[in-house]
C-alpha cells in the first residue's frame, strides 16, 4: 500500500467523478482548427489559477471564482443555494506567447504551438509563468493595469459629436464655434482610473540554447531557476539572466552514430532545489544531483525495470519509451507513463515500480497497426492528485483513466471527455483480462476488428487525450479534448458504499 500523508499505510478512498465546466466546446460536426487544439495544460500550486497553451502559440488563463463572492458566514447564510463544494473557473485573460519563425541558417520553420506552460512565484499581485515553443522558452508577466480616462473637459466632446462639429482633434482644422459670450470659466481636466485590465509583458526571452526541439521546461523550488530539456540536452536557467545558461546534462555522443536514446522528459524534484530527474527512450527515469558537479554526466539513481520475460520484438523499445515524469508532491514517488503503462516509483527503490497500472492493454496485438499510423508515438502525459493517493493518464477516444495507488486494487475508472463522463464508463482490470494467445485465437476467428477494445467498446485514434492536469489542492481534473478544454470534480465515496456497488 502507499503510505497516506502522515507516513501510516491505508487505503485512499474512492471517488466518484462528476462533470463540472467545460470552455470553448464546439458543436456537433463543428470543424476544429488546427491553431485551435489544446497543447499544454498547468494549474499553478495554489490551484487558483489554470492556464492552457495551443498550437496557434496562444496562452490562456483563467482563474478560480467560487467561494471568492461570498466569503462572510452572513453572506453565505443569505444564499437560497448551497456554495460550491469544487474549484470552478472562469476565463480571465489570453495573449499570443510564440510567433511562427524561419531559421534561415537552418532553413527550418519553427511552430509556434506552445509545448509546455509552468506557472513561477507569483509577487506584487501579479502573475508569472513561462512558456515554450520548440526553440525558445518566455518569462511572461501578467498584472492588472487600470485604464484611465480624460474626464471633466471645459468641452462637452460627446454632445459636439452628436451635433459633426468634431471630426478630428480641436484646432485650426475644425468647424469649432465658442459659445456667444464664450466659456464663463475654464478648469484643468481630470484624468480618472476607470476599469481595471489584464495587461501581459514578456520580461525575458531565452533563445538559442537549443539545437533540438524542446520537450520540456520545469521550475526550481528556489524560485530563482528553471530547466529546459531537448533530446540531448538540458539547460539551467536564471530567470533573470536571459543570455546565458549551463548546460548540465549532455547525452550527446562524440559520433551520433553511436545515439541509442534520447531525452524525453526531465522535471525538478518539488522542495530539493539540487535534485531533478529526467527520462529517456529507453525507459530509465535519471535522478541527478546537481552538488556532485557542474555537469551531471553521472547519475545518483537509476530507475529502470529489467525485462525478465524474454519476449522481446521490434516494438519494445518503442513503447518502453517514457513520455512523461512527474514528482508526487511529497517529493517520494515518481509517476511515469510510456505508451502502454503508467509506473509508480518509490525514490528509495531503484530496481521496480511499486505499482505498474496497464492503461491500454487492448492494443498490444494492434501494435503493427498503430506502427503504421504513427499511433504508438503518441506522447501522453500523466499526473498524480495533491495527496499522491490517486494518478491519472489520457488514452484513446477522448478518454481519461483514473486510478487509486493501491496494490491491492487491480480496477480503473475510465471517463470520457465530454459532458457525461461516465457514458463510456467501464471498469477496466490493470491486468488484461484474456491472455495474448486468446487475442490472437479469436482475432482469427474474426471476433475483433481495429476499432474494438477488450470490453467490445469501439475507439478511435484521431481523438486522443494526450494532455491532463490535476488539481493541486483538491479531487479536480483538467483535460484536453481537442479545442475544449473540460474540468471534473470527483466526491469521496464511504468505503462500504464503494464496496456494497461493486
Amino acid at each position: 500500500m502507499i503510505s497516506v500523508g502522515n507516513g501510516e499505510e491505508g487505503v485512499p478512498p474512492s471517488l466518484e467523478w462528476k462533470f463540472s465546466q467545460v470552455f470553448g466546446e464546439r458543436a456537433a460536426g463543428e470543424e476544429v482548427q488546427e491553431v485551435d487544439i489544446i497543447s499544454a495544460i498547468e494549474f499553478d500550486k495554489s490551484g487558483e489559477h489554470l492556464a492552457t497553451g495551443d498550437r496557434g502559440g496562444r496562452v490562456v488563463l483563467f482563474e478560480r471564482i467560487d467561494g471568492k463572492d461570498c466569503t462572510l458566514r452572513k453572506d453565505q447564510e443569505k444564499r437560497d443555494y448551497p456554495a460550491s463544494l469544487h474549484p470552478e473557473f472562469r476565463y480571465q485573460t489570453e495573449f499570443q506567447s510564440h510567433e511562427p519563425e524561419f531559421d534561415y541558417l537552418k532553413s527550418l520553420e519553427i511552430e509556434e504551438k506552445i509545448n509546455k506552460v509552468r506557472w513561477c512565484q507569483t509577487a506584487n499581485g501579479a502573475l508569472f509563468l513561462l512558456s515554450t515553443n520548440d526553440k525558445t522558452v518566455k518569462y511572461w508577466k501578467v498584472q492588472e493595469k487600470k485604464i484611465k480616462k480624460i474626464c471633466d473637459m471645459n468641452l462637452d466632446s460627446s454632445a459636439s459629436a452628436r451635433n459633426g462639429k468634431l471630426s478630428g482633434s480641436i484646432g485650426v482644422a475644425t468647424d469649432f464655434v465658442f459659445p456667444p459670450g464664450g466659456f464663463p470659466s475654464l478648469h484643468l481636466p481630470v484624468i480618472v482610473g476607470h476599469e481595471t485590465n489584464l495587461v501581459p509583458r514578456c520580461r525575458r526571452i531565452y533563445a538559442h540554447a537549443h539545437d533540438y526541439h524542446i520537450n520540456s521546461i520545469s521550475n526550481n523550488s528556489d524560485g530563482e531557476t528553471f530547466i529546459s530539456a531537448d533530446d540531448l540536452r538540458i539547460n539551467l536557467w536564471n530567470l533573470e539572466i536571459s543570455n546565458q545558461s549551463f548546460n548540465i546534462v549532455d547525452v550527446k555522443p562524440v559520433n551520433m552514430e553511436d545515439l541509442t536514446e534520447v531525452i524525453t522528459s526531465a522535471e525538478f524534484h518539488p522542495t530539493q532545489c539540487h535534485t531533478l530527474a529526467y527520462s529517456s527512450s529507453k525507459g530509465t527515469i535519471r535522478l541527478i544531483d546537481m552538488r556532485q558537479s557542474a555537469l551531471c554526466d553521472r547519475h545518483a539513481k537509476l530507475f529502470e525495470e529489467r525485462d525478465t520475460s524474454g519476449s522481446r520484438s521490434f516494438f519494445t523499445e518503442i513503447i518502453a519509451s517514457i513520455s512523461d515524469i512527474k514528482f508526487g508532491k511529497d517529493g517520494r514517488h515518481i509517476l511515469s507513463r510510456d505508451y502502454m503503462t503508467l509506473k509508480l516509483w518509490d525514490l528509495n527503490m531503484e530496481s521496480c515500480p511499486v505499482a505498474t497500472f496497464q492503461v491500454h492493454e487492448y492494443l498490444r496485438p494492434k501494435l503493427c497497426d498503430l506502427y503504421e499510423n504513427d499511433s504508438i508515438f503518441d506522447k501522453f502525459e500523466c499526473c498524480l492528485s495533491g495527496d499522491s493517493l490517486h494518478v491519472a493518464t489520457g488514452s484513446y477516444s477522448n478518454l481519461f483513466r483514473i486510478f487509486d495507488c493501491d496494490s491491492g486494487r487491480n480496477e480503473a475508472t475510465t471517463l470520457e471527455a465530454s459532458k457525461n463522463p461516465m457514458r463510456r464508463q467501464t471498469q477496466t482490470p490493470s491486468k488484461p483480462i484474456r491472455s495474448l494467445t486468446s487475442l490472437a485465437r479469436s482475432r482469427r476467428r474474426g471476433a475483433e476488428n481495429l476499432n474494438v477494445d477488450a470490453n467490445g467498446v469501439a475507439y478511435d485514434f484521431s481523438t486522443k487525450m494526450l494532455h491532463l492536469a490535476w488539481h493541486p489542492t483538491s479531487n479536480a481534473l483538467a483535460c484536453a479534448a481537442a479545442n475544449s478544454l473540460y474540468l471534473y470534480y470527483a466526491e469521496d465515496i464511504p468505503q462500504n458504499e464503494a464496496a456494497s456497488n461493486q
